[in-house]
């Protein structure tokens, strides 16, 4: 075995050196970066909203529309007054939960959470910001 790695040692000397060595051309470094460069915009997300602006434009166009719709050519059957229908509903409601009560804790969870989602919403609109700024 050690005349075969003798002779393989032999081979791959002379075919070192038959082969010349290759160096890079002169602007090497330049056509390098100029793809480096070309695929680093290509990465680059511009920030897109879910929702565009025109789209929330036409919800609340809608939603306005809606409230004056109903507010100006509703029919009703019997009129009703905006106090008898608020002290109607505000009954329904009493004793619907007239039952259910909640501790001190639960309370406090209901009224701290929705602000700490709040916080992290607006904390995480300023991450996504920075992140896609150009």
């Amino acid at each position: 075995m050690k005349e075969s790695d003798k002779n393989i040692e032999q081979l791959i000397e002379k075919m070192m050196a038959e082969e010349k060595l290759q160096s890079p051309s002169l602007d090497f470094t330049s056509k390098i970066m100029a793809n480096v460069q070309i695929l680093e915009e290509k990465k680059l997300k511009a920030y897109k909203p879910l929702i565009s602006k025109p789209i929330w434009i036409s919800i609340g166009l809608a939603v306005a529309a809606l409230v004056i719709y109903v507010s100006l050519f509703s029919v009703s059957e019997t009129d009703f007054k905006i106090d008898e229908v608020g002290k109607l509903y505000s009954d329904r409601i009493l004793t619907a939960f007239s039952g259910i009560h909640f501790s001190k804790n639960i309370l406090y969870a209901i009224l701290i959470v929705p602000i700490m989602i709040l916080v992290q919403v607006g904390i995480l609109k300023n991450y996504f910001d920075k992140k896609y700024q150009l």
